[in-house]
């Protein structure tokens, strides 16, 4: 048995054969542009497979080093990577900017930063793991290009030669000149290893004269201010600084590239993995630098709590209460990893938890108190009295304690809300109610939760709290 094998054998012993039998496949027989930074959620799609399930198992396979994880900083506009990291820890950066939508963005871990898979080299090489190596087509595909833009498969490169009307290597410390004629079109010369772009506004009468451009990529001149050029023949003398080959491509931005751009898909989100209850128990403290401040403009925050724990202990004793209480805990942690979230800690009998939207939230909070009602049905006994709450809005993913936490009001508000509940209760507030996926999960239920307006402890104005019955 090679070491592969011993590798997905291991694997097995955790994660579904169906999913392991994926991967296995996948590395065997798919090409090497399919291994490299994959898309979870497009493998599970085109495999029939749970997502949160294959999540799961692409954790579990890079923990035992069959993939390797990146956490890419995305251009929201075109889609493209403009910082590959192995570590979120090195997402340090107050602004990104991209070259090709001439625009700088603040990282914020919704849909800025990707996790993607990448085959190790351990158990199949692939022409990525040497990306300085690949032609510019491909160096697109697989390097610059994030996850969640959907690429032809069959007639990929036929779609590039449409807006690619020149692309050469250059290597480090070498000069070249690119010489032809350009159409009444806007055009980027752009180099996507070091993000360098030129816009040329190709427009007026054509002309015969020939044009001189000289462009020098360094990783330091982004070349983002267009010049107005008359259609016709142009010499661009491109001049290599940086300490690797660059790319330079003359492209049309036109209707070629927009279509090819304008095919996006669902992709595996920093926010949505932090929400991971099984990143959380692989990864542990080893995600954020306890200096880092990383920004998410929505995540959903479950409070719960046991009303009359202290008279519980009391009643029926310290062991009888203790096992009790960590049988709750057990059946919360399994409804809120199964609804896609993740335990952030327990202070006492109470759980703090996230989701990545209010709908998974909802549907585990109810899930919850149903739980909750059959263990007491068990029993005989109202010993498990649920309190919850639910917020959503933007917060700070920080390392607090040791520990990946989240810092902001919308915390404080989520666990005040929880405070106001009474025992069975679900409180939601307004931002909550206010998602569509949330709201059509209760209409579908039959459920009409009943609105109040409330004051909370430190916060000025009153919000919209909704008591789900």
């Amino acid at each position: 048995m090679n070491e592969a094998q011993t590798l997905y054998e291991v694997l097995r012993q955790s994660v579904r054969p169906e999913i392991v039998d994926a991967f296995e496949r996948r590395v065997r027989d798919a090409p090497d542009h399919k291994l490299c930074r994959i898309n979870a959620l497009a493998f599970a799609a085109a495999e029939g497979l749970d997502e949160e399930e294959t999540v799961a198992g692409f954790l579990q396979a890079s923990r035992l080093g069959i993939f390797e994880l990146s956490w890419n900083v995305l251009c929201p506009g075109c889609g493209g990577v403009l910082d590959a990291n192995t570590s979120l820890k090195t997402v340090q950066s107050t602004e990104y900017t991209c070259a090709l939508c001439a625009a700088g963005y603040e990282p914020t871990l919704d849909e800025m930063v990707e996790v993607t898979f990448t085959v190790s080299p351990r158990v199949r090489h692939i022409a990525a793991h040497n990306p300085h190596a690949l032609p510019p087509a491909e160096y697109f595909r697989q390097i610059y290009w994030g996850s969640g833009i959907d690429l032809p498969e069959g007639d990929y490169e036929a779609k590039v030669d449409e807006f690619v009307l020149e692309a050469l290597e250059l290597p480090p410390g070498e000069k070249a000149v690119i010489s032809l004629q350009l159409p009444a079109e806007f055009v980027i010369v752009f180099e996507p290893v070091t993000h360098a772009a030129q816009f040329l506004d190709m427009k007026g009468e054509p002309t015969k004269e020939r044009r001189n451009l000289s462009l020098v990529f360094d990783r330091s001149h982004r070349h983002s201010e267009t010049l107005t050029l008359q259609p016709g023949p142009i010499r661009v003398q491109v001049e290599n600084h940086a300490e690797v080959r660059t790319l330079p491509s003359v492209c049309v931005a036109g209707e070629a590239l927009h279509a090819l751009l304008g095919r996006r898909r669902p992709f595996l989100t920093a926010k949505r993995l932090l929400s991971n209850q099984t990143f959380r128990d692989i990864y542990r403290t080893d995600t954020l630098d306890v200096d880092q401040r990383l920004k998410i403009t929505s995540l959903t925050f479950l409070f719960t709590d046991l009303r009359g724990s202290t008279e519980l202990y009391e009643r029926v004793g310290d062991l009888a209460a203790f096992d009790l209480v960590r049988t709750h805990f057990k059946v919360l942690n399994e409804i809120v990893a199964a609804e896609a979230g993740a335990v952030v800690k327990t202070i006492g009998d109470a759980v703090m938890a996230t989701f990545p939207t209010p709908d998974r939230a909802v549907a585990a909070a109810m899930r919850m108190r149903d739980a909750m009602r059959a263990l007491n049905e068990e029993r005989g006994s109202e010993d498990l009295l649920l309190k919850i709450g639910i917020h959503e809005g933007p917060c700070i993913a920080v390392n607090l304690n040791e520990r990946q936490d989240y810092f902001g009001q919308t915390v404080n508000i989520a666990s005040r809300v929880q405070h106001l509940a009474t025992s069975r209760e679900i409180f939601a507030t307004g931002s909550v109610l206010d998602d569509p996926r949330a709201s059509s999960l209760l209409t579908d239920r039959g459920l009409n939760p009943m609105a109040h307006n409330m004051t909370l402890r430190g916060i000025a104005n009153e919000i919209s709290i909704f008591a789900i019955p």
